[in-house]
């Protein structure tokens, strides 16, 4: 247990933790709402609507890739940070204040997507390498899962309290809330001991040009498979939102409490998956297709689920597994990138995974629409399949080159 949760022995990574469980739970509790909003209050049971809306939210990174990463990089992260967890703060604010006074419209729920994916872009890589400066190089591995368990918590408790929040008060009040968890980790920025950052030194001038991370992941193999393996998955199979609202609504017919309670079994999972990442030594490739394959069997035991409970236990295996895929690759990277170049590599990251998702969702969300939530499912476990195909293939060709180098050097 100790090895677990050995970063937290950080005086810095535990303020930046109560920070951010806060701003999680707030964050889900905004997703749960603003999906059931969309499916339920502005359409009628548009599912592709929801995709749409998902795309222009996760659009944006792809759109400033090259300057996401330069920007974390380049800048001070904490004042970097401060800057955005504020702009999304008063954004959110914003949109429920629209909500609860009645002239909330579906363009004004997509506008503010897009504009809150605007700045989230910018907020993504600073914040995800922003811990190596927290706990340095020796905890990063377990820092990066850390950090998985804390936003899977939020994803665990901020569903449910979602659906009771949309039942009881309403929907804008949910956003009114994840507005003031933003400011919650704005104020624990300040409370950092700066000094006590880990901060790292850019190692050469080519680490500087703007297009610099995209020379540096093209001469890596392992890090273009991890990318392919990424686009695949991201864009057809981390559609959750899609597979959980339109299996609750058009297969198990649940009101707002049970559509937040599968989110919240999901995120059970993820947390299992976070732990078990936190417990590990250290981040390896060869775990990428097994957790690959387990995300495929996931999906496929959901789209034959006869029942909730049986749905509920898919979502468990697809939150342990996602949460090992994602972990898995986000530590690889880090680890394995020059420091000076890490905000780039984490841009480009998250650019392809959540940049690939403007192309899936509406595709999947058009699937479920059409041939039911259960073959939107499907996709997503062929695109699991897929990316697991892709790492044994890298594993394979990365063991006949050693093998020749080991039969050279005799």
């Amino acid at each position: 247990m100790k090895q677990i949760f050995r970063s937290l022995r950080t005086r810095n990574y535990r303020i930046w933790t109560i920070g951010s469980v806060c701003s999680n739970v707030g964050t889900w509790m905004q997703f749960t709402a603003q999906d059931w909003l969309v499916l339920t209050a502005m359409t009628h049971h548009d599912a592709t609507a929801v995709g749409i809306v998902m795309a222009l939210q996760l659009a944006p990174p792809l759109l400033f890739l090259p300057w996401t990463g330069h920007v974390a990089d380049r800048f001070e992260k904490r004042l970097l940070l401060m800057g955005t967890q504020a702009a999304m703060g008063t954004l959110s604010v914003g949109l429920g204040a629209l909500i609860l006074t009645g002239h909330a419209r579906l363009w004004h729920v997509d506008l503010f997507a897009f504009v809150f994916g605007c700045v989230a872009a910018f907020d993504a890589p600073a914040r995800q390498t922003f811990v190596g400066e927290l706990v340095g190089e020796e905890n990063l591995s377990n820092a990066v899962a850390l950090n998985s368990m804390s936003f899977n918590v939020g994803r665990m408790i901020g569903p449910a309290v979602g659906g009771v929040c949309i039942a009881e008060i309403g929907s804008g009040w949910a956003f009114v809330l994840n507005g003031a968890s933003f400011f919650i980790v704005f104020i624990s920025l300040q409370f950092l001991r700066v000094k006590e950052l880990f901060r790292s030194q850019h190692r050469s001038r080519e680490t500087q040009g703007l297009l610099a991370g995209f020379r540096y992941v093209w001469k890596r193999p392992d890090l273009r498979a991890i990318l392919v393996m990424l686009f695949l998955i991201g864009t057809f199979g981390f559609n959750f939102p899609i597979f959980i609202s339109t299996m609750a609504v058009q297969v198990f017919h649940v009101g707002a409490h049970g559509y937040g309670m599968l989110t919240s079994i999901m995120a059970m999972g993820t947390l299992i998956g976070a732990a078990l990442a936190a417990g590990r030594e250290t981040a390896t490739f060869s775990t990428l297709p097994v957790g690959a394959a387990i995300f495929t069997g996931g999906c496929l035991l959901g789209a034959f689920a006869p029942d909730y409970a049986v749905f509920g236990l898919a979502l468990v295996v697809l939150g342990i597994s996602s949460l090992t895929f994602t972990a898995t690759t986000s530590s690889l990277m880090q680890m394995t990138s020059d420091p000076g170049m890490r905000g780039r590599v984490i841009a480009i990251r998250l650019a392809v995974f959540a940049g690939g998702t403007p192309l899936g969702a509406p595709i999947v969300g058009w699937v479920a629409n059409h041939f039911g939530a259960r073959w939107a499912l499907g996709v997503g476990g062929l695109a699991g399949a897929s990316a697991a195909v892709v790492a044994l293939m890298f594993l394979a060709k990365a063991n006949e080159s050693g093998a020749r180098d080991r039969m050279a050097s005799k």
